[in-house]
């Protein structure tokens, strides 16, 4: 019994010990206004993000003396110290004499009452997990996201699908500046190698969102901000090692504020890896340059930045054939779709590797993509009141690159050249190495005229752009027959892409408020002929109009809203390789969302549900086109439904859990399958009815627990399960990825003021227990004989780590 007794004391005492709390509350100096939004970390242990009106509450921390640093775009930073027996604090945070949020951001993100489903991660988050891999890692745990990696380690070519959507589907901006390539409409983060140790924010729309600038956003928009002000001089030395040969290297430095007025910040960046596949290396270098002139009510800023990058391909991935053991059919099939004299003419090759999850179809030393990108971003900002401000932006973003391959026994008129012939005997093919060109010159202005009174929101903004490209291939090295350098086809693409939106929000009451945004936009498309087919011309226009609306209510901690969004899409260039009479329709997209969420001071969580009603969508149905060639083809209806669930909590001061999932259902009425028959000559058509859209899991599950054992020492566990994918839309239990479940574990340490101002040891254990997963894949069938079908996969590494160590100056 006096155990018992001693044992409840203790339980009542050590409770009353950790049931502690700190509560704030944040205003503007001048005005005793609110500050919504502004960061508030605890002694390096816990962030929290203000509500609208500026409050915080630390719940579940034990007794004594902490400090606060408060910081909020425009305001200067306050390192406060607290104590767990003050009721309550009021923290002023003085305004900067500077005009420094960036008008152009502020333009096109959804802000906090927005009715759309959104993610923000800030410049704290971002450092910890940024080792050297890819943009898409970064994003890896957000809701209904999935990543991928060429190379199984997420270093080099990756990709990432937001609710099933693949990267021309989803908008990235730069500060507001359109990135996607605009012939494809992907995003190859692999041209921007280590972009995101210059970026200060990233916001991701799920859904069709807020109008933005650039490529038709049907999945989601990735807005990324780089245009933040350091008014403390400062250098950071960044460095990380590796599996497979990893290597990062970053170098910054800012001068701080100058005069008063002027800043300069500057990075340095090189990233090498051999990457998990054979032959699948990297090296990738980058440089970010930005200065800017600030004032009360104007500022100027100017970004150059660059971004080259070398790898080796290993985008064929690996056949099933190969990956699973069964090497008698590998023999038969693979070989003769992928040519065997590449290998009988190299005996050193071993084309049965050790690891057949690392196998590699190239082997050709210099099969490699190189590619060079080159942005210069010019910002003006005006704030005529504290109710009007403007903002107006140039750009220009130069690309210019190739890849090389080696080519066994292709036809010479196939590259518009008679047969050879050499002491009376005709040669109709050559072995060659080949250069595919591309060179490309994307311009424009976008602008943002923003009103804001207390109950009135208006946005009026758009922008032109104009993209000049040209593609053409040169042949470097042929058996006989064709000179060194020969250019073969020389083809020219414009693109020119006006859009306007007007976006205005109205509070009714203090809880009650309504948003309303339409855009349009207008596409001109001209392509001077394709590779294949070079006497095809292509001239179109498109004139889109997207409307958007919505509601929300809030109170307190709590806000539930609806929207609706459209958006329209026009097709990729490959689409209009289709042949004259079998141009592609643009796609439209009706996206209704609707939300609920609540946070409260040691919790939050929220849930949103979704419906994307596709007219038009494009989809790889395997028809051949009429130019011989399998390109998108238009269905007429198909949609995703589900619902996105996320939830966090502060259980202990050293204890926090996090986690998300999103259930959906992603069909396409009526599809309909074709595949070549090769016995008889033509294709053969299978009816499917209602079939999955591929590469769209059912289920997709995040999951996060972070322990703060002590100060400046953090622990996360992290989970992501992946339900089955299929690899085409066909719902085939034959073509799929199979589910997968990855643990991941990060370990930090965080010095400050010890030697420098700040010292951080971090270190990441990927796929924590060797799960063999895949995370991409593609697939093709024939009849011959039999009806085959081909898979091929894009293998994960296994275990691997990565060490950092990031110094403060």
């Amino acid at each position: 019994m006096r155990k018992m007794l001693l044992g409840i004391c203790y339980l009542l005492i050590s409770h009353g010990l950790l049931a502690q709390q700190i509560k704030g509350h944040v205003t503007d100096a001048s005005t005793g206004a609110p500050v919504a939004a502004a960061t508030v970390e605890l002694s390096n242990f816990v962030t929290q993000v203000t509500n609208e009106t500026g409050q915080f509450s630390f719940q579940r921390i034990r007794h004594g003396r902490y400090t606060l640093r408060i910081t909020s775009v425009g305001y200067q930073a306050i390192d406060t110290t607290v104590s767990t027996t003050e009721a309550g604090i009021t923290i002023k945070l003085n305004k900067l004499n500077l005009f420094l949020q960036p008008v152009e951001v502020r333009a096109i993100r959804a802000g906090e009452k927005a009715p759309f489903a959104k993610t923000d991660i800030s410049k704290k988050e971002i450092e910890k997990i940024n080792m050297g891999q890819d943009l898409p890692f970064i994003l890896n745990q957000l809701p209904s996201a999935v990543v991928s990696s060429d190379a199984g380690n997420g270093v080099g070519y990756t990709g990432v699908r937001i609710r099933g959507t693949d990267g021309t589907r989803i908008n990235v901006t730069l500060n507001g500046i359109p990135y996607n390539d605009v012939e494809s409409q992907g995003s190859f983060f692999v041209n921007m190698p280590d972009f995101t140790s210059s970026v200060n924010n990233i916001q991701v729309q799920r859904g069709v969102g807020t109008s933005s600038n650039g490529a038709g956003a049907f999945g989601a928009t990735i807005n990324l901000s780089t245009n933040e002000t350091n008014t403390r001089a400062y250098a950071e030395l960044n460095n990380s090692i590796g599996s497979f040969n990893t290597w990062k290297h970053t170098l910054k430095a800012g001068s701080g504020l100058i005069s008063d007025h002027f800043t300069i910040d500057a990075r340095l960046s090189k990233i090498s890896s051999d990457g998990f596949v054979d032959r699948g290396s990297s090296d990738l270098k980058s440089f970010y340059l930005s200065g800017a002139y600030l004032a009360a009510k104007t500022s100027v800023r100017v970004n150059v930045f660059s971004g080259k990058e070398k790898t080796y391909q290993s985008w064929n991935g690996v056949p099933e054939a190969k990956l699973y053991g069964d090497e008698a059919q590998l023999t038969e099939h693979y070989y003769n779709n992928l040519g065997t004299l590449y290998y009988t003419q190299q005996d050193s090759v071993n084309l049965f590797t050790a690891d057949p999850r690392k196998y590699n179809y190239f082997t050709y030393s210099n099969q490699t993509d190189n590619y060079q990108q080159d942005h210069y971003q010019v910002f003006f900002n005006h704030e005529f009141s504290p109710k009007l401000a403007v903002n107006t932006a140039f750009w220009l973003t130069e690309g210019k690159g190739y890849y090389e391959e080696y080519k066994p026994q292709e036809k010479y008129s196939s590259y518009g050249l008679p047969n050879y012939v050499v002491g009376g005997v005709t040669a109709t093919k050559t072995d060659l190495i080949r250069q595919l060109w591309l060179d490309n010159k994307f311009y424009g202005q976008i602008f943002s005229l923003q009103y804001k009174a207390a109950a009135d929101q208006v946005t009026i903004g758009g922008g032109w752009n104009r993209y000049d490209g040209k593609h053409f291939g040169e042949i470097m090295w042929a058996q006989a027959g064709i000179p060194n350098r020969y250019r073969w086809y020389d083809l020219k693409a414009y693109k020119t892409d006006v859009n306007g939106y007007a976006k205005y929000q109205h509070k009714f009451t203090a809880n009650l408020e309504a948003f309303v945004d339409l855009q349009y936009r207008r596409v001109l498309y001209n392509i001077g002929g394709f590779r294949k087919n070079p006497n095809l011309k292509v001239r179109n226009t498109y004139d889109f109009f997207n409307p958007k609306l919505g509601i929300t209510y809030s109170e307190g901690g709590f806000m539930t809203y609806l929207s609706y969004a459209q958006a329209n899409k026009e097709p990729n260039r490959d689409d209009f390789e289709a042949g004259a009479q079998q141009q592609p329709k643009p796609e439209k997209l009706h996206d209704f969302e609707a939300g609920i969420s609540q946070r409260g001071s040691w919790y939050s969580f929220s849930a949103n549900g979704y419906y994307m009603l596709y007219k038009n969508q494009l989809v790889q149905t395997g028809k051949v086109n009429d130019v011989g060639g399998y390109t998108r083809t238009n269905v007429d209806d198909s949609y995703r439904i589900g619902i996105e669930l996320q939830g966090t909590a502060q259980l202990r001061q050293w204890l926090q859990i996090g986690a998300n999932a999103t259930f959906s259902g992603n069909r396409i009425k009526n599809f309909t399958e074709f595949y070549d028959d090769y016995d008889n000559g033509g294709q053969q058509a299978i009816a499917h009815g209602n079939t999955d859209i591929a590469f769209s899991p059912r289920l997709i599950a995040g999951g996060n627990v972070t322990l703060l054992p002590a100060k400046g020492f953090e622990i996360t566990f992290l989970e992501k399960y992946v339900g089955k994918q299929y690899l085409d839309n066909t719902s085939s239990n034959q073509r799929k990825l199979a589910a997968y479940f990855v643990q991941d574990a990060r370990v930090s340490y965080t010095l400050r003021n010890v030697v420098a101002r700040e010292i951080v040891l971090m270190g990441q254990v990927n796929n924590l227990f060797n799960r063999k997963y895949n995370s991409n894949g593609y697939t093709y069938s024939y009849q011959y004989g039999k009806v085959i079908t081909e898979n091929f996969y894009f293998p994960m590494s296994g275990t691997n780590f990565m060490l950092a160590l990031n110094v403060k100056l």
